[in-house]
């Protein structure tokens, strides 16, 4: 079943249930995955990676906006940022645990044989094609820095 017909499926019971948090959150789904399709370029189809992509970045979206409403003491605000960021991860693939997260990383540093910090670059162009999906970007660049470092 493709995202769209997941989202879609959620909506109607989001709907049925009247959770505010839900339609505000599927909505905003629904309306990027539209913006996908009908880019330019599109061929009016979205893959699995750009779907993926896609959520990552709403995901993203609203972790950036917890911290400042975390930071500005906006309980109100932030409260609303979780509820979408729940409702985001739940159509995103399950993401990697530290350690998991960690052992992968480490074997790309042997593959690409990275010795020191200098050596990031090549370490994040391979690490962030292997884990799209499955890790944020955020924390593979900390752990990345963190085995470099060593």
């Amino acid at each position: 079943m493709s995202l769209e017909a997941r989202v879609m499926d959620e909506l109607k019971n989001a709907m049925r249930a009247k959770d505010e948090a839900a339609l505000r959150t599927l909505r905003a789904i629904k309306a990027a995955i539209i913006i996908e399709k009908t880019a330019e370029g599109a061929s009016g189809e979205i893959n699995e990676a750009t779907e993926t992509k896609m959520l990552q970045k709403l995901a993203k979206q609203r972790r950036d906006s917890l911290d400042i409403f975390a930071k500005q003491n906006r309980e109100d605000l932030a409260s609303k940022e979780r509820e979408e960021l729940a409702i985001i991860e739940k159509f995103l693939p399950q993401q990697m645990n530290a350690d998991e997260l960690k052992a992968e990383v480490s074997a790309i540093i042997a593959q690409v044989g990275a010795k020191t910090p200098a050596d990031m670059g090549k370490v994040m162009g391979v690490a962030s094609k292997q884990l799209a999906g499955k890790a944020d970007g955020k924390a593979i660049s900390e752990m990345v820095k963190q085995l470099l470092a060593q």
